[in-house]
């Protein structure tokens, strides 16, 4: 008999109660998760945080007081592997670019279906980094604008990259999960995750997305999606 999976444990973290009630409802009625807690402010959503630790953390962009960014910057700096997912109603590239830059693990709009969100949160909590697929050419069109008055970091941490890091790269650059860029480079999974690991080290790096908006404001991996 199989052993079953500990839930994902999620803390909800907005200031409009309603919306925190329909997702918690919608989150428990799935046992692979568990809501943890609520906060209606960034203050009291940063001391939830480092009370409860939980898997996953969805945190509304714009709030008063204390906004998001600034919210996930003062979790991230207490607990700096946190998964943080911004879930907010702002398609604007700008706020995505910003919050990527902060940290988040992931960058979701509120009009998503109930299954994106959930596996959306299993794939935060799994390591990967999410964004919705509406933002992919916002972001992009956002590091273009922003490319040459603020590079993430010296073009010269590229030499750091051995070539196969420097593929793989380009490859989280065009948002491709592990699974697919093992497939694609006939590596094993495992292998992948090991070289994901030594670039962000390499880069001073703290996530997948931070790699993908480093290397995108580079030039790298800038061809066409695979699909797989």
């Amino acid at each position: 008999m199989e052993e079953a999976l500990e839930p994902i444990s999620v803390l909800l973290v907005d200031d409009h109660t309603l919306f925190r009630s329909g997702v918690r409802s919608l989150l428990q009625r799935n046992p692979r998760f568990t809501v943890v807690g609520e906060a209606s402010d960034g203050i009291d959503g940063v001391k939830r945080a480092m009370q409860l630790k939980p898997d996953v953390i969805l945190l509304d962009l714009h709030m008063p007081g204390m906004t998001g960014v600034e919210t996930l910057e003062l979790i991230l700096q207490g607990w700096p592997e946190a998964a943080v997912i911004m879930l907010t109603v702002s398609e604007e590239g700008e706020d995505l670019a910003t919050a990527l830059h902060a940290g988040a693990r992931g960058y979701l709009i509120k009009n998503i279906d109930a299954d994106y969100l959930q596996r959306a949160i299993e794939r935060a909590a799994a390591g990967e980094s999410v964004l919705a697929e509406s933002m992919a050419a916002k972001l992009v069109a956002q590091l273009q604008k922003q490319r040459e008055p603020k590079p993430a970091a010296p073009p010269s941490d590229l030499d750091k990259l051995t070539p196969r890091e420097r593929e793989i790269l380009a490859c989280l650059a065009r948002g491709e999960s592990n699974k697919l860029i093992a497939r694609v480079l006939d590596l094993a999974e495992s292998t992948v995750k090991i070289h994901v690991q030594n670039i962000l080290k390499k880069l001073g790096l703290s996530s997948r997305v931070q790699a993908a908006v480093f290397a995108v404001e580079q030039g790298i991996g800038s061809g066409p999606d695979r699909q797989g």
